[in-house]
């Protein structure tokens, strides 16, 4: 190392020290080989699940959400083994217009029944950006005291674009939580739209939050998710409100008279409430709590499980056909050049679409 000229007699009072030599700029630890950890079984996943560790759930949710076609198999051996021990939960979708309060009323509906005892999941489907494909997945944020709740498992998971924004393995997810102890599922989905059906097809127990003096109360009547809809619940019932919200309710129990009666047998109710204050709370589960009692009793409750199982067999068979369609080496090559010619204006699209579907099935040239 050279020497410091401030060191020399002319420059009297003024001293350097020497400086340590330049180390290398390796860290000596990274020579080490690196253990890679060692990833958790299909038993190790079943056993984890079933004695009801988080964080071994979470990481079997997030194989069953992979894309992954290693993961896929792996989740699918795991939800196999967990079905014994899943079915035994109260499944409840909830929905409604962006802004009405889901998940305010969620963290509200929670706590209330995580009172009375049990554990209750929250299954959130966050839309994903139809340009970036990203979810900002904070759901968690605007439920304060589920998320702080040792009997609570909340988990956001991207929509990425499936039947209107419901993630397609959220049934699986529902296995795994029922597996794992959980009692009370609660699906949210992200508004209202084709999201509906789907959740439809999952759950026990559809509820559709709306708001009042938010305009025209008719105008977010739909038919067909007002015909879904076993419970109506009018939010922020409070303040100033109130009267608005008792005028709401009765709108949509004049409409619902409109629609033939539900399958189930069950006449829909339609109840104010406030998730902010929690008022109206308990009168909101004392409905889903009577309507449970009501179909168990009717069979309706065990034929509309079926129902469901037939519609995910149909989907599952449909989910693994475009997944292979699109997986598959020939067609990867060919999507690209007829992409191309479809742009360029040399063939239709439906042209397109039918000679890949031919070279799909093996029927090029015939």
């Amino acid at each position: 190392m050279e020497k410091h000229p401030e060191n020399n007699e002319e420059y009297k009072g003024l001293k350097v020290n020497r400086g340590i030599d330049r180390p290398d700029t390796v860290s000596p630890y990274l020579k080490a080989k690196r253990v890679r950890k060692k990833g958790l079984s299909i038993g190790d996943y079943v056993e984890g699940i079933v004695s009801g560790n988080i964080s071994v759930l979470s990481q079997a949710v997030t194989l069953v959400e992979s894309v992954n076609p290693d993961h896929h198999a792996i989740a699918q051996e795991v939800i196999e083994k967990c079905l014994p021990y899943s079915g035994n939960s109260v499944r409840i979708g909830i929905s409604g217009v962006p802004g009405a309060g889901k998940s305010t009323s969620i963290d509200s509906f929670g706590m209330h029944v995580l009172k009375q005892g049990g554990k209750l999941a929250v299954l959130a489907i966050d839309p994903s950006s139809e340009r970036s494909k990203g979810s900002i997945l904070g759901d968690k944020t605007r439920m304060e005291q589920l998320s702080n709740h040792p009997n609570s498992f909340i988990r956001p998971s991207p929509s990425a674009g499936s039947l209107g924004g419901v993630a397609r393995k959220t049934r699986e997810s529902i296995i795994l939580c029922e597996a794992a102890g959980f009692d009370k599922i609660f699906v949210e989905t992200v508004g209202v739209g084709q999201s509906e059906i789907a959740v439809h097809s999952m759950v026990d127990f559809f509820l559709l939050i709306q708001l009042a003096g938010t305009g025209d109360e008719l105008q977010g009547i739909k038919r067909g998710i007002m015909e879904m809809a076993d419970g109506i619940v009018i939010n922020k019932a409070d303040g100033d409100n109130i009267d608005k919200a008792k005028l709401a309710a009765t709108q949509f129990k004049n409409a619902l008279h409109l629609f033939p009666a539900p399958e189930s047998g069950w006449t829909p109710q339609v109840l104010t409430y406030s998730g902010f204050y929690n008022l109206g709370i308990k009168e909101i589960w004392d409905m889903i709590d009577e309507y449970m009692v009501f179909v168990k009793q009717n069979g309706y409750f065990e034929h509309h499980r079926n129902q469901q199982s037939k519609y995910w067999m149909y989907e599952t068979i449909n989910g693994a056909l475009r997944s292979n369609f699109y997986n598959n080496t020939i067609i990867k090559d060919m999507l690209a050049d007829y992409e191309k010619s479809v742009l360029s204006g040399n063939v239709t699209s439906f042209v397109a679409a039918k000679a890949l579907l031919d070279a799909y099935f093996g029927k090029m040239g015939k």
